[in-house]
């Protein structure tokens, strides 16, 4: 199997043999250990299954609460900041971070959360993730707006996204790394890219020609881990090995209905805490639910299964559920 890498980048070291990021002999991605299948049967047995949840789907009137407030944009406390669906501010160490800004609707998908400040007041930003291609983590207008309002930003994303985000944003600061790499960044922060279990498509004929993962962003002591779109894997339980002090975590919860089709892209509330408990981080942030209706749960039905599962880490603050726009200080 061939294997590639940003030559320009450090590998970090690993508990394992690493011999770089898989690719196929099409030179395309590939997951580390469970492929992704392309099955056009799959998709029409989902489209044509009847959905238990429907008049559940249909009348569910949940909404995310949304905190308008844009003080932590003023202020110098490192914090996380949940913008809905995979969006994050961060600031760490005291450099501000945005994580698969996602402002607007996504093609014919409405946004059902709105934002807690207006897009245009993220400014000043030093680093922008961008952790793959799919459009509801990296949009074109988002991606825009925010490279028109902050010129000096750095944008880190994964191999071959390069090719997409130099046409968006008209920049040549990006970087591109393959899983286990470092980027080159600020000496006050560590961000490396890691594995997900995902995939890449954002046309006809560009299917996993573009990389898919995580981060982890290390600084002032403190480590943050985004685990990006990923199905359950080995590569939660290989964090704690390379990073064996996690703080906060976030993982999806949400697109994950049916299970048979979605489960290779998203973890669902069950797998989450798994991956949770494998990572063995201190808090998790639940993510990616209640703004974008990407498969057949109800918009709400992510949240009721976790609360429903993990009362006693929820009231302990294990499991974090945060309000979209809350500031969760990093102390």
């Amino acid at each position: 199997m061939p294997y590639t890498s940003n030559p320009k980048l450090e590998n970090i070291t690993l508990p394992f043999e690493w011999k770089g990021t898989p690719i196929d002999n099409k030179g395309r991605f590939i997951n580390n250990e469970i492929p992704f299948v392309n099955s056009l049967r799959d998709v029409l047995k989902w489209q044509t299954s009847k959905n238990p949840q429907k008049e559940e789907k249909k009348n569910d009137t949940w909404r995310l609460k949304v905190i308008y407030d844009s003080n932590f944009l003023q202020s110098e406390s490192d914090c996380i900041v949940w913008l809905g669906h995979a969006s994050f501010f961060i600031r760490l160490a005291g450099i501000s971070i945005l994580i698969d800004p996602v402002f607007f609707n996504v093609s014919l998908i409405k946004r059902l959360s709105s934002l807690p400040v207006s897009p245009d007041r993220f400014l000043n930003l030093d680093y922008i993730l961008i952790s793959h291609d799919h459009r509801d983590h990296c949009d074109e207008k988002s991606i825009r707006l925010l490279a028109k309002n902050n010129p000096e930003a750095q944008w880190l994303t994964g191999l071959n996204m390069d090719k997409i985000l130099a046409d968006f944003t008209r920049n040549g600061k990006i970087q591109t790394a393959g899983w286990y790499q470092q980027y080159e960044t600020d000496n006050r922060l560590k961000i490396t890219y890691v594995p997900s279990r995902h995939w890449g498509r954002r046309s006809l004929n560009d299917i996993n020609l573009h990389l898919w993962g995580g981060y982890v962003i290390q600084g002032a002591g403190k480590t943050i881990y985004f685990a990006g779109d990923s199905g359950y894997d080995h590569h939660f339980a290989d964090m704690p090995k390379i990073f064996p002090e996690i703080d906060f975590t976030m993982i999806g919860i949400g697109a994950y209905k049916p299970e048979f089709f979605m489960g290779q892209s998203h973890t669902s509330p069950t797998d989450a805490v798994k991956a949770f408990y494998d990572t063995k981080a201190k808090v998790m942030i639940p993510m990616h639910y209640g703004t974008f209706d990407l498969a057949d749960e109800p918009i709400g039905d992510p949240l009721r299964v976790l609360n429903k599962m993990n009362q006693s880490e929820i009231s302990n603050g294990k499991i974090r559920p945060v309000m979209v726009g809350e500031i969760l200080f990093v102390q």
